[in-house]
């Protein structure tokens, strides 16, 4: 938990406070970083904790338990009301996984929680690119070239690309060799790419976040669904399924992550709800910073 406290919330902290005032920083380190540095990072956190078929497995169930809440909430008016915009439906249940869930992983789970928790990643990536665009546009926009944007978000994703390639080193006989040199620079890029989600933050804030109205757009009772009522969907899920422990402490924790900042991109991409977005994903990271080590305490004491 300290490990946890030391590395994430500094890194977000400052990201936050730089974004405020040099929010152009922020678009000249990220290309770099998300092209380059996270496929790198991703490589290296998978070898070091190795490849294994429960990767695919988490992949499953991310796909499984974010598609069971969408059902809910779209069908269901006791949450489809509250939440009232399409960006608050989706975003309850879609987490910063790749940025936030997989560095509490890290500090909280033991090694073999890493391969889940990426599998969990992918899995989600699937999903939100595919359903995002769809769910999140104006009703009657034109939603053709679907597949093909879907092949292009999957082929940018740092996560995609770090799983290539960890599988293309693991193929070789020095795959223990480079994951030992790829282990430090793995954690160095976590740490740059949580300052960055700080930064996109800061601007988040700055621009949209000061906008009164919105309190009265559900953002509030998305973030609790996304925070408290998702990850109990998917303890109860992955516990009724009789999983080993450490997948159910990897996927709750996953489950457990803030909005992904996905959310606010496909927002902004088809010009719909961008403001209940940015809300979004700004006030559940910030509220993260207490519900997550609240969750990562139950998890390790309790399952």
């Amino acid at each position: 938990m300290l490990r946890l406290l030391l590395e994430l919330l500094p890194a977000l902290a400052l990201g936050f406070w730089l974004g405020r005032r040099r929010p152009s920083v922020a678009e000249r380190i990220a290309p770099p970083l998300v092209r380059f540095g996270v496929p790198i990072s991703v490589m290296g956190l998978l070898l070091k904790g190795g490849l294994s078929l429960q990767m695919l497995e988490a992949a499953g169930l991310a796909v499984a338990a974010i598609g069971l809440m969408q059902v809910l909430i779209w069908t269901m008016p006791l949450l489809r009301t509250p939440l009232r915009h399409s960006s608050n439906k989706l975003g309850a249940c879609v987490g910063n996984t790749a940025y936030v869930g997989i560095p509490v992983t890290l500090a909280l789970l033991p090694p073999d929680a890493l391969p889940i928790s990426i599998g969990y990643d992918l899995g989600a990536t699937l999903l939100t690119w595919s359903l995002g665009p769809v769910l999140l546009a104006r009703p009657g926009d034109q939603q053709g070239q679907r597949l093909k944007q879907l092949a292009k978000s999957l082929g940018s994703s740092p996560a995609v690309r770090g799983l290539l390639g960890a599988l293309l080193v693991a193929l070789t006989p020095w795959s223990d060799t480079i994951a030992a040199l790829l282990w430090l620079p793995s954690r160095v890029v976590i740490l740059l790419a949580l300052t960055v989600v700080g930064m996109r933050l800061g601007g988040v804030s700055t621009e949209h976040a000061a906008d009164p109205r919105s309190a009265d757009m559900g953002v509030a009772s998305a973030s609790l669904i996304k925070l408290v009522g998702f990850p109990i969907l998917m303890l109860a899920l992955t516990t009724a399924l009789q999983l080993p422990a450490v997948m159910i402490q990897a996927l709750t924790l996953q489950a457990a992550a803030p909005t992904a900042i996905s959310i606010l991109l496909i927002a902004e991409a088809v010009r719909h709800n961008q403001s209940v977005a940015a809300s979004l994903v700004l006030r559940t990271t910030l509220f993260a910073a207490v519900s997550t080590p609240i969750w990562g305490w139950v998890l390790t004491r309790l399952i």
